[in-house]
């Protein structure tokens, strides 16, 4: 056992040099060694406003895979992986997008990707990961027929406030695969120590944009925003979020957000409407309709009528047995549904005609830029036509000028939300300060 694990390790190093282009490949553990392309290119990320996901595909059955098919055919085999992955890569992301694809140990490959927060949710991480090892094994099922291919995947985000960009790359590059490993029991129990730290201390800070009426440019209502531990890497809530996913602890997440919303509009005597954000996962959870009733018994004050659920994260609602049943739960309870990301990945017309929401919320991408895309302001009056035919008021999001904010006076939309109108801030008596 000892020798054919010696033997692998030497082919590795053989067959490595000659995977992927600007690779560097260390059989592992030692640490990865960053070529200055990977650091340039989060740096760059960064000084661009950007977040950058570290995402590790892990072979799981490698060594398998090399005493079946023996030294040539195994390297061969790899070769073809590396450049079914880059194909598949480039063909599912904005070229844009890919900072650069290392194959730092023998058996995984790992993508350094820039993420726009402010565009990109973590259901879409997860349905690239999803997309790419399929492609990959789709390619590898015609050429080797016989062979069996496992990846296991994780991904984490760059901690931008650390002083040291190398380490911090190197740190989420663990954390990684941690996440791919889960029998790496030591780094993955860590993130559940930390998720359930949060959650149990309650460390989640709250703040509150407005959602202005367009036509009196007063304020209407507030979608409140989830922050992390201050000062931490999960301070920003796409990597708070995408912990709590891979650790199985988002449900807990999402319900302790609603409990402190909850004891925030308690607290600050709040009497305008709430939204929060909720993804398809905990609407879909059986436990949901229960544990929502049980905590509107502590907060007996607060009406359901003044929460609007907003489903969120463009997850898709396919498959979540208990969704629909409990949006018609919810509604009951008297609370308001609104429909988030619309114009942009899973929220289509058939999910609209199913929710039939109040309030359907058009997605940035649609927004951005609009009085200056015929086709853009054409999208959104067939959208305004969709809501109205269903019943439902529309909040245009992520409004950062005036000529966005004109074409929608222009087209009569209902709301709006953005930075043109106010930024997100601390919730105190009611407003944002």
């Amino acid at each position: 056992m000892v020798r054919r694990y010696i033997e692998k390790a030497i082919n590795v190093m053989q067959w490595g040099k000659n995977l992927l282009p600007l690779s560097s490949i260390r059989f592992y553990p030692p640490p990865i060694i960053l070529r200055n392309p990977a650091l340039e290119g989060v740096t760059s990320a960064f000084q661009s406003g950007h977040e950058v996901a570290v995402i590790v595909f892990n072979i799981k059955n490698s060594f398998e895979l090399a005493d079946l098919l023996g030294q040539t055919h195994y390297t061969k085999l790899i070769k073809n992986i590396g450049k079914f992955f880059r194909l598949s890569i480039e063909k599912e992301i904005n070229n844009q997008d890919i900072i650069t694809l290392h194959d730092f140990y023998g058996d995984g490959f790992t993508l350094f990707l820039k993420v726009d927060f402010e565009r990109d949710c973590l259901s879409e991480i997860d349905l690239f990961m999803n997309k790419i090892t399929y492609h990959v094994e789709k390619k590898l099922h015609k050429l080797y027929p016989a062979v069996e291919l496992f990846f296991e995947t994780g991904y984490m985000f760059v901690d931008k406030k650390h002083y040291s960009i190398h380490d911090s790359v190197l740190k989420a590059h663990r954390q990684a695969v941690f996440m791919a490993e889960r029998k790496a029991k030591s780094g993955f129990n860590e993130m559940v120590m930390t998720m359930n730290k949060i959650i149990s201390k309650k460390d989640i800070k709250l703040l509150a944009q407005p959602i202005i009426d367009v036509a009196t440019k007063e304020i209407r209502a507030w979608e409140m925003l989830t922050r992390g531990p201050q000062g931490t890497l999960l301070e920003n809530p796409l990597p708070l979020f995408s912990v709590a996913r891979q650790t199985g602890m988002l449900y807990e997440l999402e319900m302790i957000i609603i409990e402190i919303v909850l004891e925030q509009i308690k607290t600050t005597r709040c009497r305008q409407d709430i939204f929060v954000n909720c993804t398809p996962l905990t609407l879909g959870n059986l436990r949901f309709t229960r544990d929502l009733k049980n905590l509107m018994l502590k907060y007996k004050s607060i009406s359901p009528k003044q929460i609007t659920i907003e489903v969120t994260e463009s997850d898709s609602i396919e498959g979540l047995k208990n969704f629909i049943y409990n949006i018609k739960m919810l509604r009951l309870m008297g609370f308001r549904i609104a429909v988030d990301d619309t114009g942009a990945g899973y929220s289509s017309l058939s999910t609209i005609s199913e929710i039939m929401p109040d309030i359907i919320k058009i997605d940035r991408s649609v927004i951005q830029n609009i009085h200056q895309n015929s086709l853009k302001e054409s999208m959104l009056k067939g959208l305004l036509l969709v809501a109205r035919e269903a019943g439902s008021l529309v909040v245009a999001e992520g409004i950062e000028n005036e000529e966005e904010a004109s074409v929608l006076t222009r087209n009569k939309v209902d709301l709006a939300q953005g930075n043109f109108y106010a930024p997100p801030a601390a919730f105190v008596n009611g407003l944002a300060t």
